[in-house]
């Protein structure tokens, strides 16, 4: 048993040795946090916000964050129809609305 609790703990005191003794600050770590939530979006709208040409899922990147966010919110709510995001958006605190906007918004079409 004890070596089952060790196995699976591993990854998370690498996680936080690998931080704090790289010298990463908290910023670093949530620039990091940042960019892994916004990289769940790549799939439908392209990495980093960049949808390929001509594709029917809007690209991201550079949009303003205050629309994005009003949109994810729409979705939230169930007030903009869709067919999966309505589903997605749920999965997010307002926090995160707001750090996945920011994000795509200082992107670089």
């Amino acid at each position: 048993m004890k070596s089952l609790f060790l196995a699976r703990s591993l990854p998370v005191v690498a996680g936080v040795v690998l931080f704090s003794g790289a010298g990463a600050s908290a910023q670093d770590a949530n620039a990091l946090y940042t960019r892994a939530l916004a990289a769940t979006c790549a799939n439908c709208h392209g990495t980093s916000g960049r949808a390929i040409d001509n594709s029917e899922v809007p690209g991201l990147a550079g949009m303003p964050a205050a629309y994005l966010a009003a949109q994810m919110q729409a979705f939230k709510k169930g007030e903009r129809p869709a067919t999966v995001m309505h589903q997605l958006a749920k999965g997010y605190t307002d926090e995160q609305i707001q750090q996945i906007a920011a994000y795509f918004a200082a992107q670089k079409k």
